[in-house]
């Protein structure tokens, strides 16, 4: 069980964006597709869950002055670091495996490496650099989305691009300025290079962002019912952005959506909206 907390399995609702570019494609139903896109979700949340490990290992001793982060299994000392490293190396072999053995588009192999170094940078140093830091970490959400299409050979819309960067750089952003708010600078040494003026100005520029970018993609598909999603998320995210204002919340894009029934019953409700129209109308 403490190994399975060390991978994170909550965040692999992140990993869903993997199969975006079957679902709205029109695919979801084809086999043969489906079966290389949840190989492809099964190989992120396995290189997901190696990098949560570093982590969690260089953060070891912020971690514990952490209200929450505390609990991890390794700042905890459920699990020793020698083991955690062990565990973390086993996981890399059996990506590296599944990506020899399993996968025919080799290609695709080059995302998850991006996604490797991008992280392992953050984590040896560059989470203390401003700027860089939300970079890479709304990077993740683009590369899970990029990595679906080159791997199913499925082109992604410029819009969809798009809505997908602004949209994971609102949620790195409000998640710093979420732990801004609760801790100061006390636990995480580049919060003090930013201010809660310049975190808002950008969480509010990037908000628009998506929105205007999401619209925009709804236009430009085929389907002509799409566009009247676009009020049911607009209301999605003024109940988020309720949520992330919540003094008591951390910001972390997982917590906050699984923490709140309406909002993951809401979420589940647009999911089901969009396949209504895409497979049905």
């Amino acid at each position: 069980m403490e190994y399975l907390k060390l991978m994170r399995p909550k965040h692999y609702l992140k990993n869903f964006l993997v199969l975006l570019p079957i679902f709205f494609s029109g695919n979801i139903f084809n086999l043969d597709y489906l079966y290389v896109g949840i190989l492809g979700f099964i190989l992120f949340s396995l290189v997901s869950s190696f990098i949560y490990i570093i982590n969690d290992i260089n953060d070891i001793e912020n971690d514990r002055k952490h209200e929450k982060k505390k609990e991890r299994p390794l700042a905890k000392g459920t699990i020793s670091i020698k083991n955690a490293i062990i565990f973390a190396i086993i996981l890399l072999i059996i990506v590296i495996l599944i990506n020899i053995f399993l996968v025919a588009n080799k290609v695709s192999c080059i995302y998850l490496c991006i996604y490797l170094l991008l992280n392992l940078a953050y984590s040896f140093g560059l989470k203390e650099k401003p700027i860089l830091d939300v970079i890479i970490l709304s990077s993740g959400f683009l590369i899970r989305i990029l990595y679906g299409g080159v791997l199913l050979n499925i082109p992604i819309s410029n819009w969809l691009y798009l809505t997908i960067l602004t949209g994971a750089l609102y949620m790195s952003i409000g998640k710093r300025r979420n732990e801004l708010n609760k801790n100061g600078n006390s636990t995480r040494k580049v919060l003090k290079f930013y201010s809660k003026e310049y975190l808002n100005q950008n969480l509010y520029m990037f908000l628009t962002l998506t929105m205007v970018f999401f619209s925009l993609w709804t236009i430009d598909m085929d389907n002509k019912y799409l566009i009247y999603i676009v009020p049911f998320v607009i209301m999605w995210t003024m109940k988020y952005n309720l949520d992330i204002d919540n003094s008591n919340s951390y910001g972390d894009p997982v917590e906050v959506i699984t923490g709140d029934k309406l909002l993951l019953v809401s979420s589940v409700l647009i999911a089901f909206s969009f396949f209504i129209i895409i497979y049905i109308l």
